[in-house]
């Protein structure tokens, strides 16, 4: 058993490389996983909920028996600020990621990881790129009022 003082030399804690703290690594990094999804699951809502506002009160102020809106552009400034909280939440949300990764492969812990740091990347940071050009695209679209 190897035990290494983390923290400098303030002596906050020791690491030791046994069985329990590789599976305590696991579950942090399990749980970052859980914690970007959790994001990403918030900008998908914020995004689609901004973008549904636009259209349903765009459609909505064109049907022949409602009364003229107070504030007409209300629904597609409120539309706007949702999408563009979604693609924020989005850039947070990865930087927030790629930062507690490197922390758990800093050179104090990546001796509990127990793998290499060079194996199969996340496919969620995939899934950001992709939501983020999505949300841009909305954004854009709802900004030139180009549906």
């Amino acid at each position: 058993m190897s035990e290494e003082n983390v923290g400098g030399d303030t002596g906050r804690f020791t690491v030791r490389t046994v069985a329990e703290t590789h599976f305590a690594w696991i579950r942090t990094r399990l749980a970052v996983e859980r914690t970007i999804l959790a994001w990403v699951r918030t900008a998908v809502a914020l995004i689609g909920f901004g973008f549904t506002i636009v259209q349903f009160f765009d459609r909505f102020q064109q049907m022949p028996s409602t009364a003229p809106a107070r504030f007409p552009d209300a629904p597609r400034y409120l539309g706007l600020a949702l999408i563009f909280c979604g693609i924020g939440s989005l850039v947070i949300s990865l930087w927030q990621y790629k930062w507690t990764i490197d922390y758990l492969w800093s050179r104090d812990y990546a001796q509990i990881a127990g793998m290499k740091k060079d194996g199969i990347p996340s496919a969620v940071i995939g899934v950001i790129a992709v939501l983020m050009l999505v949300g841009i695209f909305a954004f854009f679209t709802v900004l030139l009022r180009l549906v």
